[in-house]
């Protein structure tokens, strides 16, 4: 699964990690995504929607 909104196309965000001793290690920032159904070019399709599209459709 490609980790990216089919209508706005949020993907992964990155940065780090930052301990308390202020070490740093790559990390990720996942969308969230849901999958849902919508109607594109008249037929029904099973998408990857992040949450603020969802709200705003």
């Amino acid at each position: 699964m490609a980790k990216r909104c089919t209508i706005c196309g949020k993907g992964p965000m990155y940065g780090n990690n930052v301990s308390h001793s202020n070490r740093r290690t790559r990390r990720r920032w996942l969308p969230n995504l849901q999958k849902v159904k919508r109607v594109i070019n008249g037929e029904v399709k099973r998408v990857y929607v992040c949450t603020d599209c969802l709200k705003s459709l």
